[in-house]
């Protein structure tokens, strides 16, 4: 018969299980938050966004939609627990629905989405760029890097390419946040 000291690590294992795997709701900054970013044109550099602070907490859960087979997102979850991040991981076989639900459009996908702080992280944005995204942060919806670029965190590669970190808000508008 188990005892109760023989039974806690399993207790403790069940709840990180069923933690892990409730979709929580999105995290949202205050209702005084600007929706939009009226200085900032397409293409606008990130002093574009300067003075324009949304007033959320800095947080450093990571909250993940991935395929349970994507191997590269696995490896940019890897990435951000080695940087600090605590991750919970929602894997999904269609990751559209929260795509569409976060603003993310084809232009901007990537194979996982992630949220952090009130902000869509979309794709293989390095820890390093969260982290100042969450430092600055600015008035919009969230970051991105689009597609799958050799040498991103998640993409490791012999040769990496040159990629950008895409700042986006609700109404489409979008900008250079980070060159990598």
């Amino acid at each position: 018969m188990p005892t109760a000291a023989t039974r806690l690590p399993t207790l403790i294992a069940a709840a990180v299980l069923v933690a892990a795997c409730s979709t929580p709701e999105r995290e949202t900054p205050p209702a005084s938050t600007p929706a939009t970013v009226a200085a900032a044109e397409p293409g606008a550099s990130p002093a574009a966004f300067h003075g324009m602070v949304a007033p959320v907490a800095q947080r450093d859960t990571v909250t993940v939609y991935k395929s349970p087979s994507c191997g590269c997102c696995s490896n940019w979850v890897d990435h951000m627990r080695e940087h600090g991040y605590a991750v919970v991981v929602n894997d999904m076989e269609d990751v559209q629905p929260v795509k569409t639900r976060e603003g993310v459009t084809d232009a901007l996908a990537s194979c996982h989405t992630a949220t952090v702080g009130g902000y869509v992280v979309e794709g293989h944005v390095p820890a390093d760029v969260i982290k100042d995204l969450l430092r600055r942060n600015p008035a919009v919806e969230g970051i991105a890097v689009p597609g799958m670029p050799a040498g991103s965190p998640g993409m490791e590669s012999a040769t990496p390419q040159p990629y950008d970190v895409i700042a986006f808000d609700k109404t489409g508008r979008r900008t250079t946040f980070a060159r990598r």
